[in-house]
């Protein structure tokens, strides 16, 4: 899964065009960014832009934004409504796909060393990168704003994370930390009355309402502060409108976790608290981009409302998620424009995205690539798309009813092992291109021998790792294959063997292309290291093939 980092920069110049150009083309001219959007702010005088990209990329981008800011924005002379305490205020990290908070936070700490030792910009860790508790938040940090700064770094406790503990007239400082994704999730009502909208808000909502007896009167406490009743949703913000627009109230929420209260959540929450007030939900706005898995959570769960199975492909999970939530009914919700994973792809030739007919074509060509790596990674891919369909056709049986949740797991385990696998296909050919692209590198001076030595190592090495991880992965598959084969409907043994085979055809072949491209590799270490991994994978699944084919052929008579 490729690793993807959201960074949300809010930038203190909300007015000079220029100087909000200039800073965002330094994001856009590193390679492999995603610009997603670009709010300025006149009377806040201030700019939140939002991008995204690989960890890298991000570091790199957030790292040339702020440094651009640094000279265009005095914050000597600054004035605005929102609060601030830097040119670059603050530069939150939020991942998104295939990286933990914890690696976010490597990546935070990072940036704030660059920006502390390379611009001289005091640096402020909070969120989760925070190194104290006292930091965590990020108003505590920013208490009394950028005027409060020359006295309050006069304080030993108040010292920076990075940089020096010495006032920066001109940048102020800046706040970099780590938070989670944040969707912003609007659900629209049939009625024009935002009243209506604004009372299922204050019972969904977290923080919920204040508490009143019979007559309507606050209550309060023994300290005299109003006493609260807490709403049905934990890190959900929430309020209601009317958007003339539509024609309809919303429910507009901001839903802070989704890992743990999701779109489906939300959603569900908000049409049981609609139907109290006599009202019906006619489906839901998603405002900006969301990461995938918040759409593929939401599809699982109305699949298993609807009595079926969560393990089927990503495109049905997704297509159930935008029917159920009612995405298209004030807009329209494109998959490819509105899911931050598909928005990142980048525009190029893939093999998977060929015919059959197609792939064995350009596989029979005199090309050297595709060949016997990604013919490898598409025989895990049919030995999984196999157990998924035992699993599947098995599922919700009458006579098999005591295993769906293990059906349901095998399925979706499955799945997950398909696209990996269809994703080795194109990455065995490009790592075979890119050890071409190392070769073709020029070699007339001993500067010039040294650095293609070097690529080609590293070439090698990447080249070895894509099947390395093709042969790995065939052990989950054919452990997948034997609880096909023994939970999996009788009339589908042949089918659960046939997925145990094709598992040991990918690791075969696998094992083959590590041999192959070993001796392209100096790294005596390295060599030793995967030649064990490879050797001891390889025993592996033809023993559990073997285990598997046994028990079907036993039963096939």
């Amino acid at each position: 899964m490729k690793r993807i980092i959201e960074c949300v920069p809010n930038f203190s110049e909300g007015r000079k065009s220029d100087s909000i150009n200039q800073i965002v083309s330094e994001i856009t001219s590193v390679e492999g960014i995603r610009l997603l959007d670009v709010d300025p702010g006149k009377d806040t005088n201030r700019t939140v832009v939002t991008f995204v990209g690989s960890p890298e990329a991000v570091i790199e981008a957030a790292f040339r934004a702020i440094k651009k800011a640094s000279r265009l924005i005095n914050m000597a002379v600054h004035t605005g409504a929102h609060p601030r305490m830097g040119a670059t205020d603050v530069c939150p990290l939020i991942p998104v796909a295939g990286i933990t908070s914890e690696e976010c936070v490597a990546y935070a700490k990072r940036l704030a060393e660059r920006v502390g030792n390379e611009l001289g910009i005091p640096v402020y860790l909070y969120g989760d990168a925070a190194t104290r508790p006292g930091r965590k938040n990020l108003p505590d940090i920013r208490e009394g704003e950028y005027e409060a700064l020359p006295e309050k770094m006069k304080n030993p406790d108040f010292a920076p994370d990075y940089g020096p503990a010495i006032f920066n007239p001109s940048a102020g400082a800046t706040a970099i930390g780590v938070r989670d994704f944040m969707l912003a999730f609007n659900v629209n009502l049939n009625t024009q009355d935002a009243r209506l909208a604004k009372e299922i808000a204050l019972t969904v909502r977290e923080s919920g309402r204040a508490k009143r007896d019979r007559n309507g009167t606050l209550l309060k406490d023994e300290r005299g502060n109003a006493i609260r009743v807490p709403g049905k949703l934990a890190f959900c913000q929430a309020d209601g409108w009317y958007i003339s627009e539509y024609g309809c109230a919303q429910v507009t929420m901001n839903l802070h976790r989704f890992a743990s209260v999701g779109l489906h959540t939300a959603f569900d929450a908000v049409c049981e608290e609609a139907a109290r007030l006599g009202l019906r939900v006619t489906g839901s706005e998603l405002i900006g981009l969301a990461p995938k898995q918040a759409l593929i959570d939401a599809g699982r769960h109305y699949l298993r409302r609807q009595g079926k199975t969560a393990g089927v492909p990503e495109e049905a999970i997704i297509h159930t998620a935008i029917r159920s939530l009612g995405l298209n009914d004030v807009t329209a919700f494109k998959p490819e424009e509105k899911i931050i994973e598909y928005a990142m792809k980048e525009e190029k030739r893939r093999l998977i995205d060929l015919t059959l007919k197609g792939f064995v074509d350009e596989l029979s060509s005199d090309s050297p690539a595709p060949g016997g790596g990604s013919v490898s990674a598409l025989s895990g891919a049919l030995s999984a798309a196999l157990c998924s369909m035992v699993a599947n056709l098995t599922f919700g049986k009458k006579e098999n009813r005591r295993h769906n949740k293990i059906l349901e797991e095998l399925a979706i385990r499955a799945q997950e092992l398909k696209n990996l696998y269809l994703d080795l296909i194109d990455e065995d050919t490009d790592a075979f291109d890119a050890y071409l692209d190392a070769m073709r590198m020029p070699k007339k001076t001993d500067a010039e021998k040294q650095s293609r030595e070097e690529a080609m190592e590293l070439a090698a090495k990447h080249a070895i790792e894509i099947p390395l991880t093709t042969l790995q992965r065939a052990v989950s598959l054919v452990q997948l294959s034997e609880t096909a084969v023994k939970k999996g409907n009788d009339k589908m043994l042949s089918d659960a063997a046939v997925s145990a085979l094709q598992a040991e055809a990918s690791a075969e072949g696998a094992w083959m292309n590590v041999m192959i491209n070993l001796p392209s590799v100096h790294d005596g270490a390295f060599v030793e290291k995967v030649k064990a991994e490879a050797d001891a994978s390889l025993k592996e699944v033809k023993r559990a093939r073997a285990r598997v084919i046994a028990f079907a052929k036993k039963r096939l008579g």
